[in-house]
């Protein structure tokens, strides 16, 4: 009978470091989640006319329409102008996220594992 001591793992790694290892990977993963979640980041659109802010958690946290955007008879523009502003902001933060996370991992894609 063969015995499942993991003593022939790459590196040598037996069970037990691993699991720490996975461990502290997980804590580590935590913390930068935190962080991610109070952090804000801006975007603009229509040249500055609006800027969107939001936090990790995707909330949109302050809106800002300068008064010249605000045209009665093009309240499409403004949308556009919004929902693009907001996007973008959204768009910066995953990015960021993405690339903590990897460097966090080393580039292994973890698949959702933590």
């Amino acid at each position: 009978m063969a015995k499942n001591n993991f003593r022939g793992m790459p590196g040598g790694m037996n069970q037990a470091a691993m699991m720490k290892q996975a461990q502290k990977m997980q804590q580590e993963m935590l913390r930068m989640q935190e962080e991610m979640e109070n952090k804000t980041w801006s975007a603009t659109a229509g040249g500055g006319m609006v800027t969107a802010s939001v936090n990790g958690k995707h909330e949109v946290l302050d809106l800002k329409i300068n008064p010249e955007a605000v045209d009665p008879d093009d309240v499409e523009m403004l949308q556009d102008m919004i929902i693009a502003a907001v996007n973008e902001a959204m768009r910066t933060a995953d990015a960021e996220a993405a690339q903590n996370m990897s460097r966090l991992t080393g580039g292994m894609n973890l698949g959702g594992l933590f």
